[in-house]
């Protein structure tokens, strides 16, 4: 891990609370030692709720690759990241990622995820946003067309 990529993440967390943009959170990816994105929490300046820091710095590292793949990028964060942005993460398939803070010391300043986590045992009609399952055959038949297609690209 080089020591000035956290360093960088860290400043960004720090800026985001500064000039008002968001929490105290902040990403920056790398590729072959120089780093590609930067993304600070904007969820409160932009009403997002998906504008975390990862989220950001992934959305501009994509842009800037021109992929939706993140493969050969190391991700480097001020906090480990929320159900969310672990599963954009994984979408992306960055080759490591690393973290200062713990969700614990999140929790701890009001950032608690734990609840979220918990959710996702739950089953979907007892989550404290009961999920319905509405099968519907159009739906589908186009996940059967989308089988079908020659040059898809998967992901």
């Amino acid at each position: 891990m080089e020591v000035e990529f956290m360093n960088e993440a860290v400043r960004l967390s720090g800026e985001a609370i500064r000039t008002g943009q968001g929490g105290p959170f902040g990403c920056v990816i790398v590729k072959d030692g120089v780093v590609i994105a930067r993304g600070a929490n904007a969820v409160t300046s932009t009403n997002d709720p998906t504008a975390h820091a990862e989220v950001v710095a992934i959305r501009e590292a994509c842009r800037v690759l021109n992929t939706f793949q993140l493969t050969g990028c190391e991700l480097y964060t001020s906090c480990e990241p929320c159900p969310m942005c672990l599963g954009a993460i994984y979408w992306a398939r960055p080759s490591r990622v690393y973290y200062a803070n713990t969700r614990e010391q999140a929790a701890a300043i009001g950032f608690d995820d734990a609840f979220i986590y918990q959710q996702i045992e739950t089953p979907a009609i007892r989550r404290t946003i009961p999920f319905h399952h509405y099968p519907d055959l159009h739906a589908q038949d186009v996940f059967s067309q989308w089988k079908e297609v020659s040059n898809r690209i998967d992901y």
